[in-house]
């Protein structure tokens, strides 16, 4: 009896050294092993739907390999983009991974990593329309983007108040089907998801890119990022790492080319 007393005396005292000094809950645990991303899956080829249902696209990978370099499972929650600070705050998800724009604006409620990609600003009309993307060409035209969206700010700054009709969609899949109806006279939207994601595809044969890419540092900021709640500290200092070593080690490159045939990262 006195010898099981002593082994189990000592079992308790190699645990308690090894304990953590507080109460763990089994939430606490699961969030230390998870990873969760909010996602706006209707921006191909960057986030987006397989035909079974699953999350695809550049971005996507990009999370998946943070995940497994950071050794956390991931979590993908879709969401509304225009919702994505709000969720982000009410903690629904950990980070925002979605062709998120760094801008001015936004960094004054959120943190964000480093650039994961950045990519201008075009529109998209019918061959042979003669639209361009200025309020003079626009006039009485009307022009849809995604609520939330750098492009929505940028069609309301600049074309709203100059007798352009700026309509704005739950997300960019609502956007196209508007414009293929004849209900849009353009579109504003990242140039790379036009290209690839709709004038790539059969109902987006009869459009194209109209006039240059748009300029204005102040609504489009630098490059996309990975958002944060600002006192997330850790996790940025580890997401940053990790996205520095992929591409040092040339593991973004080769995830890049899997949709890209030019630079997306933008230097």
């Amino acid at each position: 009896m006195k010898k099981m007393t002593a082994v189990c005396l000592l079992a308790a005292t190699a645990w308690l050294a090894c304990a953590p000094m507080g109460p763990i809950s089994a939430a606490q645990a699961k969030d230390a092993a998870t990873l969760r991303f909010g996602t706006d899956a209707s921006y191909p080829p960057f986030e987006s739907k397989a035909p079974d249902g699953s999350l695809m696209g550049f971005d996507i990978d990009i999370g998946n390999e943070l995940c497994r370099r950071l050794n956390v499972k991931c979590v993908w929650t879709e969401n509304a983009f225009d919702g994505m600070i709000p969720a982000l705050k009410a903690r629904k998800f950990d980070a925002v991974l979605s062709t998120f724009a760094m801008t001015p604006k936004r960094a004054e409620q959120i943190a964000f990593t480093h650039k994961v990609f950045h990519v201008p600003t075009r529109m998209v009309a019918k061959k042979g329309s003669g639209l361009l993307p200025s309020a003079a060409s626009l006039t009485g035209k009307t022009v849809g983007v995604e609520q939330g969206t750098i492009q929505e700010t940028y069609a309301k700054v600049h074309w709203g108040a100059q007798g352009v009709r700026v309509l704005s969609y739950q997300n960019q899949d609502q956007v196209y089907a508007d414009l293929v109806a004849g209900r849009l006279d353009a579109s504003l939207q990242n140039a790379v998801q036009a290209e690839r994601g709709f004038l790539r595809t059969p109902q987006g044969k009869p459009y194209e890119l109209a006039g240059p890419a748009l300029v204005d540092k102040a609504i489009f900021g630098n490059g996309t990022g990975i958002g944060l709640r600002k006192e997330d500290t850790e996790l940025k200092t580890k997401l940053d790492a990790a996205l520095d070593a992929m591409r040092q080690d040339g593991t973004y490159q080769k995830l890049a080319a899997k949709y890209f045939d030019f630079d997306v990262y933008g230097d």
